[in-house]
């Protein structure tokens, strides 16, 4: 059939139409990446995907390379109607017996993460899913006014199913609960509806950040990563263990290390507070009707009495990127020592020359990662950051015993943390994520000493070993270093 000559015009307008729609938008698009004003090599990384590769480098940039940064997660009336109800509880003032350094560190947290400083707390530490979460169901069973807590990961299975069923159970006795899950971490969850039958109970469960086709699918990098329980008010957990079977049985790992906390004390207040922040940033009501109570902590035998915590939160609408600051204080404060286990080993650009630069002066730096973690690739990228590591002198070590999910820093003599942050890009920039900090020695000197012993059961590198690894690894790594800052 032969085209008229209008016909042929007409598609020829539509093309050219077409296109400079196009070229308009992807105009935009670099426009964008300009006025955020964000690192020039990112903004030279994502202009090039977007002329070199339009329609791939568009997607990519309109899933993983936006950015929340400055959105507020709570409006300032708000956040001040919030501290008024627990005023006694913490205080930015720092407590004359804390070391210079720390005071520096302090200071720091509480000018970017807002986190107060909260003295006189109890801390139990746990390494493994059973004690845990025998001691967190134990704790929900006997809650009588109220429950809030986050995950990244609730299950559908035995240990999810347990969980659900007490919080059905304490809502029937007429506790109030508050579940915030993230909608991709607990995806099969959700999909099987797993979290009705607590709806149906009268528990107040919620996803964040949903994602919904189309308009809501640019949510799909930023996760809500913490970790977090509040229990009436007097107990509160925090840590990197997330609510499915293979945090307590290792699943195909067998062995699964990890590391949670338990909190009593002034500071249960501030892990409130950063929940009603949370909840608030979803479209509910304020919480100011349930706060941490003031009352003596609920001490307990393997407890670690007065310790001075602070609570610090990040994000990726932070101004300032609480979590990476703080880090990279304390790391450049070490005079003695850094040990840090971490299931993924990303680090930015500032915080490898961080690590570097106090190995290469005499600080006995080292780094603990799973021998094989739960993702692949992510293992592959990890180690493509080995061998500058081993060349400054840092020391290396591969769990060899199972997954090593655990996420801590220990640095020196008194300061440790242990939260949901990882050592990487996604958690330091991407990841909504929770620390706890304790300026404590004996804290300190049983992490100290859980470190070690997890040593044993590692494999330490050596430079020249490493350096004749075989060939296809190196290049796997290499390329999926690539994919870092988006991992």
């Amino acid at each position: 059939m032969n085209t008229s000559p209008v016909d042929w015009i007409s598609w020829t307008v539509l093309l050219w139409g077409l296109g400079a729609a196009y070229a308009v938008l992807i105009g935009a698009m670099i426009v964008a990446v300009l006025s955020e004003n964000r690192n020039p090599l990112k903004s030279i990384a994502w202009i090039t995907a977007l002329l070199l590769f339009p329609v791939g480098g568009a997607l990519l940039y309109y899933f993983f390379g936006r950015s929340l940064r400055n959105v507020r997660m709570i409006s300032r009336r708000n956040r001040r109607k919030l501290l008024s109800v627990e005023p006694v509880h913490g205080a930015s003032k720092i407590p004359r017996n804390v070391s210079p350094a720390h005071r520096q560190s302090m200071r720091l947290a509480v000018s970017v993460a807002d986190a107060m400083v909260y003295t006189g707390n109890d801390i139990e530490i746990f390494n493994n899913g059973e004690s845990f979460f025998r001691s967190l169901f134990d704790d929900l069973r006997r809650a009588t006014t109220f429950i809030n807590m986050q995950f990244y990961i609730i299950a559908n299975d035995s240990l999810g199913r347990e969980l659900r069923d007490i919080l059905i159970e304490r809502a029937a006795a007429g506790v109030k609960i508050r579940v915030i899950y993230d909608y991709i971490g607990s995806f099969d969850a959700s999909r099987r509806d797993f979290f009705m039958r607590m709806k149906d109970a009268g528990v107040e469960v919620h996803s964040f950040f949903r994602i919904q086709f189309p308009g809501k699918l640019n949510r799909l990098n930023w996760r809500n990563h913490r970790k977090v329980v509040v229990i009436d008010g007097k107990a509160g957990y925090i840590g990197g263990m997330n609510v499915a079977d293979r945090y307590v049985n290792g699943g195909q790992f067998k062995v699964w290390r990890d590391t949670c906390v338990r909190v009593t004390g002034p500071a249960v207040a501030g892990l409130q507070y950063n929940f009603a922040i949370d909840w608030k940033f979803m479209g509910h009501q304020l919480l100011t009707d349930e706060s941490a109570k003031d009352m003596p902590p609920e001490r307990r035998a393997d407890s670690v009495a007065d310790v001075t915590v602070q609570l610090v939160t990040s994000g990726p609408a932070d101004r300032w990127g609480a979590a990476s600051f703080l880090f990279l204080k304390v790391i450049g404060n070490a005079r003695k020592r850094i040990y840090i286990q971490t299931p993924y080993f990303l680090p930015s650009d500032g915080l490898l020359k961080s690590l570097q630069c106090a190995a290469l002066s005499g600080v006995d730096v080292r780094v603990m990662l799973p021998r094989k973690s739960d993702s692949a690739v992510l293992t592959y990228a990890s180690c493509s950051y080995i061998e500058e590591c081993l060349l400054a002198g840092i020391k290396i070590y591969l769990y060899e015993a199972g997954m090593l999910h655990a996420k801590v820093l220990i640095v020196d003599d008194d300061f440790a943390t242990t939260g949901s942050t990882n050592f990487d890009f996604r958690s330091f920039e991407h990841n909504f994520e929770e620390n706890i900090v304790m300026y404590s020695p004996e804290v300190n000197r049983r992490m100290t000493a859980r470190f070690l012993e997890d040593s044993a059961c590692c494999t330490r590198l050596r430079i020249g070993e490493w350096s004749r690894r075989d060939r296809g690894d190196k290049a796997r790594q290499s390329l999926c270093r690539l994919l870092s800052p988006i991992l």
